[in-house]
């Protein structure tokens, strides 16, 4: 789902708080006291968080139960949904692409869509003008109740579904303005249907072979988890807030949204291994990809509106900081994710919960920030 304006804030404080000056704090019981706090400030279902980097991870901890009312601790096995954090893996999985010399970033959409009528307002939008919500898409307009409605029983397959989206979004004129930040989803979906002509296959298979195998996220998956890595239980999604919380069974649909929906907010993996993807940032690529393909997908595309890379906020310069700092977080209302790197700094932090409701997390990243700093 889109960041909302409380996103937005809290990606920003972790920024500001990463402000003090950095020192490479490894002594887990700081970080244990900082999730211990965070917990019961604010008594999610379950809490995790990670600090890693350059090195690889340092802590990693997780707090509470898998499902409200249960007595099963939530372990550092089970998967947690990531959200629109997927954004970022998608990019780089077309960052890939490029390199392989399969795709280009600025290819002109005629090319990315052959064979699909083409409205002339779209002309001289790229890939890259998605990926970065800047091409004019407004998902009011694109997917809006109707989408949500009726494609979680669509039987096309999903590569079908995005590629009806293709059609129905680039036949008609821009609802937005290109050039100003609009963040979208069904933009990301438009690139996954991209992807997903270039290579033939599902995007979710084109991750599994372009993003999990390679770098070892042996427990990444897409939808609602329905088994921790180590083929048992995993925690639940939980609707609502407070007292109002529901448990949503991940077998049932409305665990998840819409599947078709993949390439924008889909993914989900163990916290240990998400902190494995935040390394690929930290050291250049880590020779999964080039440098040069990591940097477009950290630079800020010009434009009005937030500074938005490829599936990453792009916070500017601090003097702490060496350079930018990435962050963004993810929710698809039953699970909570949020990540923030600097990668100059050599550090990124992690924070994950299996509730709608972002205050732990945000509150948590803001503390393992703080823990790392002293």
């Amino acid at each position: 789902m889109a960041p909302n304006r409380r996103d937005m804030m809290a990606a920003g404080a972790a920024t500001v708080l990463l402000g003090a000056r950095p020192a490479l704090a490894r002594d887990a019981t700081r970080y244990n006291d900082v999730l211990d706090a965070a917990f019961a400030d604010q008594a999610p279902v379950a809490l995790a968080g990670a600090v890693t980097t350059r090195e690889g991870l340092i802590w990693s901890g997780v707090r509470g139960v898998r499902r409200l009312g249960g007595d099963d601790p939530a372990t550092l096995d089970d998967r947690w949904h990531l959200g629109s954090n997927t954004k970022a893996m998608t990019a780089a999985l077309f960052g890939r692409l490029v390199e392989q010399r399969r795709a280009r970033w600025d290819a002109p959409l005629d090319e990315l869509f052959p064979g699909v009528t083409i409205h002339s307002g779209w002309d001289g939008t790229t890939v890259r003008d998605f990926m970065g919500h800047r091409a004019g898409v407004k998902d009011a307009a694109a997917l809006g109740m109707p989408f949500f409605m009726t494609a979680r029983a669509d039987p096309r397959s999903l590569p079908e579904q995005r590629a009806a989206l293709v059609e129905r979004v680039l036949g008609a004129p821009p609802a937005g303005a290109k050039g100003v930040y609009d963040y979208s989803n069904a933009s990301y979906m438009i690139v996954g249907a991209a992807i997903e002509r270039i290579v033939g296959v599902a995007w979710e298979e084109a991750m599994q072979a372009e993003v999990y195998a390679p770098l070892g996220l042996a427990s990444g998956g897409f939808g609602a988890p329905r088994e921790n890595a180590a083929g048992g239980p995993n925690a639940w999604g939980h609707r609502g807030a407070g007292a109002g919380r529901v448990a949503m069974d991940p077998a049932d649909p409305g665990a998840d949204n819409p599947l078709a929906l993949g390439p924008a907010g889909t993914a989900h993996m163990t916290l240990d291994d998400y902190a494995k993807w935040l390394g690929v940032f930290l050291n250049d690529g880590a020779g999964w990809i080039a440098p040069s393909t990591l940097a477009a997908l950290t630079t800020p595309l010009a434009g009005e509106g937030a500074p938005y890379g490829l599936g990453w906020i792009v916070s500017p310069q601090r003097a702490w900081s060496k350079g930018p700092v990435l962050t963004h977080d993810g929710s698809n209302t039953l699970w909570y994710a949020t990540a923030a790197a600097a990668p100059e700094l050599g550090a990124a932090f992690v924070a994950l919960t299996n509730q709608g409701d972002g205050a732990a997390a945000t509150g948590l990243m803001s503390g393992l920030v703080r823990a790392f700093a002293a």
